[in-house]
């Protein structure tokens, strides 16, 4: 998508605190981290939620959750950590590109919102 803030910096028309890349998926920090640790993991092909994951793309999918669990040694998250996705307005999701959040870095609180 042209207009796709994920898909500008997936290109590096948007500068951002890269983490992880690989072939299918790109991992950078938060702007606006909700823990001390907020890394926003993107598949490289625009897909625009979780609605969209369909037979032919959830290859890509499986791809982010075998980098997550990489990402996370990397930033030394072994006392666990939350992955989250939003999906559609009502779980404001604010970029419309499917995007899983890994949190952690400190215990976490049991409310989700």
């Amino acid at each position: 998508m042209m207009d796709c803030i994920f898909c500008k910096i997936i290109k590096g028309d948007i500068p951002s605190s890269k983490v992880y890349e690989n072939e299918y998926v790109y991992a950078f920090r938060d702007i606006n981290p909700q823990a001390p640790v907020h890394i926003l993991v993107v598949p490289k092909e625009h897909i625009s939620s979780v609605d969209e994951i369909t037979a032919e793309n959830s290859a890509i999918v499986a791809k982010i959750f075998e980098a997550i669990p990489e990402i996370a040694k990397s930033e030394k998250l072994s006392g666990g950590y939350r992955v989250i996705s939003n999906c559609g307005a009502d779980a404001c999701q604010s970029v419309k590109h499917l995007h899983f959040h890994i949190l952690g870095g400190a215990q976490l609180g049991e409310q989700m919102g």
